[in-house]
């Protein structure tokens, strides 16, 4: 199919870029970007990516390149070229300019890169391609060619529209490729759900190496709304961002609510010009969500829950505006919700069967097909056909996603990842259902509880937490009340913050390494 938002009535958008040209035609005098104190049009932006995709399909790569890697952040030249790329027929492949020289060569090796698209050719390290600069000055310099003369890569929904790179188990980046199909059947289904149009002032809060970056882009720009794009410090102080940005639609990671508690900043109404707030790319406590929503009056807060290769999220759930209507989890975070429409789900228990409790397994049009490298796949596809009787018959396989939910009251609620299983001494644990018991005191904001080997080679459980000052012998006696023995950390240690990785989600290499030193 090619994919259509609620109310575009018969236009067909077939590509990525279509969704923001549909708008660029409709609301050309409309703010499309502000980034600092620049804010575009949409048909300044427009135009400035209609002038820097012809120079990628000129530029000394020999022929008009097919993947086209992105060194840009927090920029003009990040969001104008990330459409240029998509106007000129490639694949966008973002590369973050913080990276380590090693990890970005092997990203431009696995991608099999023809061109790199930065701010400056300075700024890229010598990886044996060609590198074209789209700097301010660059941005603004006189059109070449008439775009009609150029030679732009023909595009169909089946072709890669980006590419993704996650981190892999091997220590090598996995490459996750999704189609103009998918992630325009992705935007159908959601860019309807905000009532987004001109005058609304949507959150750039995601890195482009994070896919949540697509969301914020497409759902801004398909709906003709004004993409706000703050700086990295800014996102430290997200109140106070918030109400200097005007902003109207926020979406993040759940742990920018911990720095706005960590500041004090999450007053009754303080951020009155926020309608939507969306979380998603870890679980949401419901703790945090109260806070939150009692900051955030007039705004409705909604979870979605997906992996990458799911392209951006495939289920939703939407907190009750009464916040006494609120449910209850075993694990104390908001539920993710239900697969949005056309996607089938199905959890599979420990010894592979159908059960209402395991690991979520999804097919449907926005699964990807399998990763760059071919090795990468192996193991993340169930091919035996599940399917309940009388469900729709499918050649799909299902992607494992590894993560461990369970049905309650008709919504799925989120328990961990099937990694963070863990086995000590012969008892099976679960580590989010002692993260959840910490996090029930008042004191603690945020807590993460990691294995280490202990003395005798056997694994041992060691928490952290942040908070304001919690007292870890109380915390100590209040799990004892609450957990069998076996389930209590060996140590809990009191954090200023969690550590964070790019993307805002605990890192839990970084805790384990912090944790491990400290002993």
């Amino acid at each position: 199919m090619d994919a259509c938002p609620p109310g575009s009535g018969p236009v067909k958008l077939r590509t990525l870029f279509d969704w923001f040209a549909r708008s660029a035609a409709a609301y050309p005098g409309e703010t499309a970007l502000e980034v600092g104190s620049v804010q575009l049009t949409y048909r300044e932006l427009h135009d400035q990516v209609e002038r820097l995709a012809g120079r990628i399909v000129t530029a000394p790569a020999g022929r008009p390149p097919r993947r086209v890697g992105l060194m840009a952040a927090r920029s003009v030249t990040a969001y104008a070229g990330y459409l240029a790329i998509l106007r000129a027929g490639a694949v966008v492949v973002p590369l973050s300019p913080e990276y380590p020289a090693e990890r970005t060569a092997q990203i431009v090796a696995a991608a099999e890169l023809d061109l790199i698209l930065a701010e400056s050719i300075d700024s890229v390290p010598d990886l044996g391609i060609p590198v074209l600069a789209a700097g301010p000055d660059e941005l603004s310099a006189p059109a070449g060619a008439h775009p009609a003369a150029l030679a732009y890569r023909h595009v169909d929904p089946d072709d890669l529209a980006y590419v993704i790179f996650t981190s892999g188990s091997t220590g090598a980046p996995k490459g996750v490729p999704i189609t103009h199909r998918s992630i325009c059947a992705y935007l159908e289904l959601v860019a309807g759900r905000y009532d987004i149009g001109p005058g609304s002032r949507l959150s750039q809060t995601f890195e482009l190496t994070f896919d949540g970056s697509v969301h914020d882009l497409f759902v801004a720009w398909a709906g003709g709304g004004t993409l706000v794009v703050p700086q990295r410090s800014q996102l430290l102080s997200p109140v106070k961002t918030i109400t200097s940005l005007r902003l109207t639609h926020w979406f993040s990671v759940p742990s920018l609510i911990s720095f706005a508690s960590l500041l004090g900043t999450l007053a009754s109404g303080s951020m009155p010009t926020l309608r939507w707030s969306i979380f998603g790319g870890e679980p949401l406590t419901l703790q945090a969500a109260r806070q939150w929503r009692v900051a955030a009056a007039n705004s409705r807060l909604e979870v979605l829950y997906g992996p990458t290769e799911l392209t951006i999220s495939c289920t939703a759930y939407r907190l009750p505006d009464d916040m006494a209507a609120w449910p209850s989890t075993p694990n104390g975070t908001a539920p993710i919700g239900s697969a949005y429409p056309g996607l089938d789900l199905l959890l599979l228990d420990d010894d592979g069967r159908p059960s209402d409790s395991g690991e979520l397994c999804v097919r449907g049009p926005l699964r990807f097909s399998g990763y760059l490298d071919p090795a990468h796949t192996a193991g993340r596809f169930l091919t035996t056909d599940l399917r309940p009787a009388g469900d729709r018959p499918t050649s799909e396989h299902w992607y494992r996603t590894g993560d461990r939910v369970a049905v309650q009251n008709g919504h799925l609620v989120h328990l961990g990842r099937t990694d963070h299983q863990v086995k000590i001494r012969g008892h099976r644990i679960e580590l989010g259902e002692i993260e959840a018991a910490l996090r029930a005191y008042p004191e603690v904001q945020d807590a993460a509880v990691i294995t280490l080997p202990a003395a005798d080679g056997e694994l041992e459980l060691q928490a952290a937490v942040s908070g304001l000052r919690p007292d870890t012998d109380r915390l100590f006696a209040a799990l004892q009340r609450q957990l069998p023995p076996y389930m209590l950390p060996r140590q809990i240690t009191v954090l200023e913050q969690l550590p964070l990785n790019a993307n805002g989600k605990i890192d839990r290499r970084a805790l384990l390494d912090a944790l491990a030193n400290s002993r």
